[in-house]
């Protein structure tokens, strides 16, 4: 069978055994894809083709490292990782900032507007998309207790006399809810954090 003919799935597993064009094929299959999706977020072409180099050069370490499951999940694996790099890109170029006090101009006499950066606000409603995508996985009485604690704010006795449990009970959900969010989060490397 050739190789263009293979599914996402086959190219991994024939990269992995050492057939160096399969992941070629894989690479242009989706090229345009990974590449928008960058440019979408940094608006920069040269910004874009270096992330995107980035991108292949972690898929491909982590690929010779064992570390891929293989799960029908390349393209939005590849895409995750593009996300994480993008974010970690903005973070250290809000670090990088560097101010000088002159004679015209002191930033510690300027006040903050309080106006997100529009990095600041892609960044916080992703975090936000990813939180909501990491729910989706917990089983339902976990579902249940995030939803009503985080998102709706109930106190965890209201939580218990709402749902007819103990105190105890509406922690250990929410105990082990948070065990394996953090799970999911270290398997996808998922970034929830702004700086």
């Amino acid at each position: 069978m050739l190789l263009s003919g293979m599914s996402d799935a086959e190219l991994v597993t024939q990269y992995i055994k050492g057939r160096e064009a399969a992941f070629e094929v894989l690479l242009k299959r989706h090229k345009s894809r990974v590449f928008s999706h960058i440019f979408f977020k940094v608006k920069d072409e040269d910004l874009a083709n270096d992330l995107f180099q980035d991108v292949f050069i972690k898929v491909i370490n982590t690929m010779k490292a064992g570390k891929y499951k293989e799960e029908g999940k390349f393209l939005p694996w590849v895409l995750r990782i593009a996300h994480n790099l993008v974010i970690d890109y903005f973070r250290k170029a809000n670090k990088m900032y560097k101010v000088r006090t002159t004679d015209d101009y002191d930033p510690f006499r300027s006040i903050d507007d309080g106006l997100d950066s529009v990095q600041d606000v892609m960044i916080e409603e992703q975090i936000h998309s990813d939180v909501k995508d990491l729910i989706v996985h917990l089983a339902n009485d976990q579902q249940e207790i995030i939803q009503l604690r985080i998102f709706k704010g109930m106190s965890f006795k209201d939580i218990a006399e709402m749902k007819n449990i103990s105190i105890n009970t509406a922690l250990g959900r929410m105990r082990y809810a948070l065990i394996n969010m953090r799970r999911l989060i270290e398997e996808n490397n998922i970034v929830l954090t702004k700086y």
